[in-house]
């Protein structure tokens, strides 16, 4: 049993494996990758004007381009640091 953030869903083991097979994404949401396991998240577009997940994209971008090896966006830092800065999001 875990606990969740809201704001962010995370993504069963069997989508995470099966990144080539189509998974329904809401409206409002994009698929980004975290971590060393690449584990799958589903955030609010809204994160994207936060100055803090900005930042995020920028070392993302400078580490791979725009050719993310999962398909999707890859963001280059540990799960346990996506989760701290996008649950401060959600403390606003």
């Amino acid at each position: 049993m875990g606990f969740r953030l809201p704001g962010i869903r995370k993504t069963s083991h069997a989508t995470i494996q099966a990144s080539s097979k189509a998974v329904d994404v809401p409206k409002g949401y994009l698929v980004v990758y975290v971590g060393e396991k690449l584990k799958r998240f589903m955030i609010p577009v809204s994160y994207l004007n936060k100055p803090s997940f900005q930042d995020l994209l920028s070392r993302a971008e400078e580490e791979f381009g725009y050719d993310h090896p999962m398909g999707g966006l890859t963001i280059p830092c540990g799960e346990d640091v996506f989760l701290d800065i996008t649950s401060s999001f959600n403390r606003s």
